[in-house]
């Protein structure tokens, strides 16, 4: 472990609903909640506001409205939070090439391998300086961690939120994580946690006192001997950048079991699809086609099968993606529905004979997973006139809004935007022709050059065109 707090954590505050927050000016110091908003939702996110009241991640979504029944409660808008992400991402890629994404929200930084920082004191210059670009670039808050390791960064960033900078001094490791539970090191959950409790180990400082000797004993060699070094602080983990991506994958869960097997392979049919889109985006291709089934019962069953060469072919895909659901059961009706695609490559097989043969069935894999929380999945663009609580809209004539509630053939709509004061709330039918899906708006206005030559105004009337469409109020472009 080195001796410098050059390793950063930076951990995005609330992401999603600071988001949400940040778009739409009347939520700001809210409750806000995000996730599946079906009876089988779970919160993706909540904001600290909802957080006060007991809401918290992978909540059933009907426990969360329990206990905040006054929060707004809004579906994801996963393109918006990528965009945003790619923003962060971008900042931290200036300070050093080592950088390592762990989720849209999160990544660690070497520090020192940019030459960013050396010393304690450049580190948390470094580190002021990143949060108040992420505030000016994007809006929004992360707390930062800095130490000299992977472990005790993340620690760092745990106890700096939110919207904060925690540097731990080298030296001071030990003493630092000595009370924190167990649960504080990487690898210890739930079950790990409960099995040390019952040998009277809930500490740091009591899992360096048991000995490596038996820690192993209790727990295997591997992982004993790694838990004894965190507990005494070290951690030699790299940062390792741009992380490979394993596989791309997609699934809905459904507010009703689907029972109509017709219904269940035009589903398919649609992830298939929806996979194949974002392979494309990463200008990846793959060779094992995976689907997923979770039925009625909560069993959760895996198929998949590998192609002789690896595909980007949404008709390839949906093929095989057909194939793999003749081998299961739906009779019961089925809750969720998953497509997937792994063996990853960055590039495509040209030879069509290779796409098209007859595929190598892969290991059949099921997993029980009775009583198990449903995953918060990206849901499908709006079809027809169904409006989602939280979705970007766009009317002919009152401009950008987000959808606020939807039901009796009604949709009610506050217009405002991320650089508005909060807007007013206007109601229409659900088939009102002037009302149209739109793109999300950027957080944050797109600086003015220099020369002052050209101003952007935040009146929704007069926003850019590449921001919000010409034609008939439709949005065009993505930020």
């Amino acid at each position: 472990m080195r001796n410098a707090p050059t390793i950063l954590h930076l951990d995005m505050d609330a992401f999603y609903a600071s988001v949400e927050q940040a778009s739409k000016p009347s939520l700001r110091g809210k409750a806000v909640v995000v996730g599946g908003l079906g009876p089988r939702g779970v919160v993706a996110t909540a904001s600290y506001e909802a957080r006060v009241f007991g809401v918290h991640s992978a909540m059933p979504m009907a426990q969360a409205r329990r206990l905040a029944p006054n929060a707004a409660y809004l579906v994801p808008r996963f393109s918006l939070y990528r965009s945003v992400s790619e923003q962060v991402m971008a900042l931290l890629r200036e300070l050093s090439p080592l950088v390592e994404p762990l989720s849209l929200d999160e990544a660690f930084v070497d520090l020192e391998a940019g030459g960013a920082a050396w010393d304690e004191e450049s580190a948390r210059l470094t580190g002021v300086k990143l949060r108040a670009d992420i505030r000016e670039v994007t809006g929004l808050t992360g707390s930062v961690g800095l130490a000299a390791s992977k472990m005790l960064a993340k620690i760092a960033s745990e106890e700096a939120k939110p919207d904060g900078l925690v540097l731990i001094e080298p030296g001071t490791e030990r003493a630092l994580l000595a009370p924190m539970t167990v649960r504080t090191l990487p690898g210890v959950g739930p079950a790990t946690g409960d099995h040390l409790r019952r040998a009277g180990i809930t500490t740091v400082e009591e899992l360096a006192e048991a000995g490596q000797d038996e820690l192993v004993r209790l727990l295997g060699k591997a992982h004993g001997q790694a838990l004894y070094a965190m507990a005494l602080a070290r951690d030699d983990r790299p940062v390792v950048a741009e992380r490979e991506a394993k596989s791309v994958s997609v699934e809905d869960t459904y507010d009703v079991d689907i029972h109509d097997r017709l219904r269940i392979g035009l589903e398919v049919q649609r992830l298939a699809d929806r996979c194949v889109g974002r392979l494309r985006e990463a200008g990846l291709s793959g060779r094992t086609i995976v689907l997923k089934v979770r039925r009625y019962d909560f069993s959760t069953l895996t198929r998949s099968e590998t192609l002789r060469g690896p595909t980007d072919d949404p008709a390839v895909v949906r093929e095989a993606a057909a194939r793999l659901l003749d081998s299961v059961d739906t009779t019961g009706g089925v809750r969720l529905l998953g497509v997937g695609v792994s063996g990853l490559a960055d590039y495509t097989q040209e030879d069509l004979f290779a796409q098209f043969a007859q595929a190598v069935p892969a290991p059949v894999a099921e997993e029980p997973e009775k009583g198990a929380a449903e995953a918060v999945a990206e849901q499908p663009e709006p079809v027809g006139r169904h409006w989602r609580a939280g979705q970007d809209v766009w009317h002919a004539e009152y401009g950008p809004g987000w959808v606020q509630g939807s039901g009796l053939g009604r949709v009610t709509v506050r217009f405002e935007t991320p650089q508005s004061a909060p807007g007013r709330v206007r109601t229409f039918s659900v088939e009102d022709p002037a009302l149209r899906s739109a793109d999300p708006l950027p957080l944050v206005s797109p600086r003015a050059p220099e020369d002052g030559c050209a101003q952007v105004s935040s009146d929704p009337a007069s926003l850019p065109k590449s921001w919000s469409g010409t034609e008939g109020g439709g949005a065009t472009s993505r930020p």
